[in-house]
């Protein structure tokens, strides 16, 4: 059967399981969408194409399967970056097809042509430009492959729009074994490195698991749960790994780093031993990486061996996918763990997750508490970054896997109200919770709209205090009170922002309505915006100033 480029491309993305694109048209693209026309796949329009990168990007986080969008040529696909950059930071599996001008016109300067595969190399896992329509199934087979194997990430096919109007013969394969592309979970260490892991580990004293994004994406959170029921081995988690253990369970201590909690950066302070599960150990985690962990060996179980040693020594390693690692911890036979556990536990009533009330003003964190009240850890939260971010993740519980989306390693503002959107396509009757803040709203507000034509339930809670909190926070705390560019001077009515885009907007300026606005939110249909008007001074603590052990944890008021 022979098809049109336009037509192999919408083939491959059915053949691939996908039924939900996200995208936004233009004159390079028209082709591609014609062919969408009647193809039966749900394609959502965004308000713009970095609201459809994101929408992807969300879905994919939710739903563990490879996230799609379209742009056209030229700034269509330009507006996609932050994205993709986004997504790789933190291994979201992604496909993103943009429309290049015809072959002829390429490195011409032509009508909105942009070198797609020179701009996105840095920040793909792989990208392409098919110049040859008889290539195009089989690379696009390749890009999802090449997407959700392995260490995930974002894959980017530049198709030329005169490619999708030529023809080829219809010969999608079933996989790549012909080219031998088989990703199989290895080793690096093979069964020496295991002996000797599961030695120190028997031998530990006071042993810790920081588990990251990598469980999750992985699907690995229920053999993870598994392996602390046997070992009793308490976990810390990065943002991005926050989901993969529920963070109401015991032997969960919190997030670690920089705004963490005590227990969490006590625990690694004072461990003999750190298993790393899926983890960076970025910066935004250690503090100062003479200090972390100083006293611990290290192990470090990841599918990507470029991450061994890139910022922590580790003494100990099994490189490959966590489905086959984690298991072979099972063989462990942790000793009396009952000393430690009691000074994790003992952490935890020290220090809690606190904050000063006040009849004055709308504390952000009694929002959190009680939007946590109602969700109790089974609703889908999106974020965007800043301090709201940091609240959500101090003051809200997940029971659940891919139920907390956030941008983590590129700390995107805007990301999260498109995300939500994505999420929220295959959620079903699952709560999906935006938590933004009055600056990142802003970036992608436009998506509003797309929620009220999609019909899509998704709960918008603003946190606003006027102004660019975490900015602010740094600038109090380290720029001697000057406060540069950081106030929003102007004072936009979000709930009224909403309306305008057919959402229900609910504005909440005392204490005493948040419990009732948030309960209107979840009982009203459709998009609903709550927007409170938070303590505009506010900061997120603990924290954990730059260049600072995570011993060396302020609390607030004087301390810093």
């Amino acid at each position: 059967m022979r098809l049109k480029g336009a037509n192999i491309v919408v083939e491959a993305i059915r053949a691939e399981g996908i039924e939900t694109v996200f995208g936004y048209p233009g004159g390079g693209a028209l082709p591609l969408y014609d062919a969408l026309y009647d193809s039966g796949l749900r394609h959502v329009l965004t308000r713009h194409e970095q609201g459809a990168v994101h929408a992807a990007d969300g879905y994919a986080r939710f739903t563990g399967k490879v996230g799609v969008c379209i742009s056209t040529s030229g700034p269509g696909a330009t507006n996609l970056i932050t994205g993709i950059a986004t997504a790789n930071m933190d291994s979201i599996p992604m496909v993103c097809i943009t429309c290049q001008v015809v072959r002829a016109a390429i490195g011409k300067d032509s009508f909105q042509e942009a070198d797609v595969v020179g701009i996105t190399t840095p920040i793909t896992k792989h990208n392409f430009l098919v110049q040859d329509v008889n290539d195009l199934a089989l690379t696009l087979k390749k890009a999802f492959y090449i997407a959700r194997s392995g260490r995930p990430g974002p894959v980017v096919v530049d198709i030329p729009k005169d490619v999708f109007l030529d023809e080829a013969e219809w010969d999608y394969p079933e996989n790549l074994d012909h080219l031998h592309w088989s990703y199989q979970p290895k080793t690096e260490g093979g069964t020496a490195d295991l002996q000797a892991i599961l030695d120190v580990i028997n031998r530990s004293h006071s042993p810790v698991l920081f588990v990251g994004g990598g469980v999750v994406s992985s699907g690995a959170s229920d053999l993870l749960r598994e392996l602390v029921a046997k070992t009793k081995i308490p976990v810390v988690a990065s943002l991005m790994g926050l989901t993969a253990y529920p963070t109401d369970d015991e032997l969960h201590l919190g997030m670690l780093g920089m705004h963490g909690t005590y227990a969490a950066n006590m625990a690694v302070q004072h461990a003999d031993l750190l298993i790393g599960v899926g983890v960076r150990f970025d910066d935004r985690v250690t503090g100062t990486l003479n200090t972390f962990a100083a006293g611990a060996r290290v192990v470090h179980l990841d599918i990507d061996p470029a991450e061994f040693n890139k910022n922590v020594r580790i003494d100990y390693r099994l490189a490959g996918d966590l489905k086959w690692s984690l298991p072979l911890l099972m063989q462990a036979e942790t000793g009396n763990l009952s000393d430690w556990l009691a000074n994790c536990a003992k952490w935890k009533q020290e220090h809690p997750m606190s904050y000063e009330k006040s009849a004055e003003v709308i504390k952000p964190e009694y929002v959190l508490e009680e939007l946590n009240d109602l969700t109790r850890g089974e609703a889908v939260i999106a974020t965007d970054v800043g301090q709201h971010q940091m609240w959500s993740a101090q003051y809200l519980d997940f029971k659940h896997p891919r139920t907390f989306l956030t941008s983590g390693g590129l700390g995107t503002m805007g990301y999260g109200l498109p995300a939500a959107l994505g999420a929220a396509v295959l959620a079903g009757d699952k709560e999906v919770w935006l938590v933004s803040s009055d600056g990142s709203i802003m970036m992608n507000c436009q998506e509003m709209a797309t929620l009220t034509e999609e019909n899509l339930p998704v709960k918008m809670l603003i946190l606003n205090n006027r102004g660019l909190g975490m900015v602010r926070q740094w600038q109090r705390m380290f720029f001697n009170n000057r406060m540069s560019a950081s106030k929003h001077e102007f004072k936009i009515s979000f709930a009224k922002l909403a309306e305008a885009m057919g959402c229900t907007g609910i504005t909440v300026e005392k204490a005493e309505d948040v419990r009732a606005a948030l309960e209107q939110a979840r009982n009203t249909p459709g998009p609903v915006l709550v927007e409170v008007l938070v303590d505009e001074e506010e900061n997120v603590m603990p924290m954990v100033a730059p260049g600072k052990s995570l011993s060396e944890m302020v609390f607030g008021g004087s301390d810093y």
